[in-house]
């Protein structure tokens, strides 16, 4: 799937999605979403930082068909997590090349939310 764009806001960064990304996904025989996603986010300051994202998504039958009809579904109610690594050359943002973070994601109807953790 390509990814149009998208915004990154949060206490440390700040930005848009260049477009261009894309976010492969693999729907298991198990019922299992396996998602890799590539992007990179435009910081408010110019710097270019690279996004590589790759998790899990699932939840009961009842769960995901909903997410597949585009209903509203709490992010409670089914699991979605990708671990985060960063690359960039912006001298600003050169403390993320060091950075693995966990997303929690929640899926809605026309967008994908996440919320990023740092891994400490």
């Amino acid at each position: 799937m390509p990814l149009a764009g998208g915004t990154v806001r949060g206490p440390e960064l700040n930005g848009t999605l260049v477009e261009g990304g894309v976010d492969w996904q693999i729907l298991r025989a198990d019922g299992v979403l396996e998602i890799a996603a590539h992007y990179v986010i435009r910081a408010d300051d110019g710097g270019l930082i690279e996004v590589q994202s790759d998790g899990l998504r699932h939840g009961p039958a009842e769960v995901m068909a909903r997410l597949a009809r585009g209903e509203a579904v709490a992010r409670d109610e089914y699991f979605f997590r990708t671990v985060v690594r960063f690359t960039t050359g912006a001298p600003a943002w050169l403390h993320l090349n060091r950075v693995l973070a966990l997303a929690v994601g929640q899926r809605e109807a026309r967008c994908v939310k996440l919320d990023f953790y740092r891994i400490t």
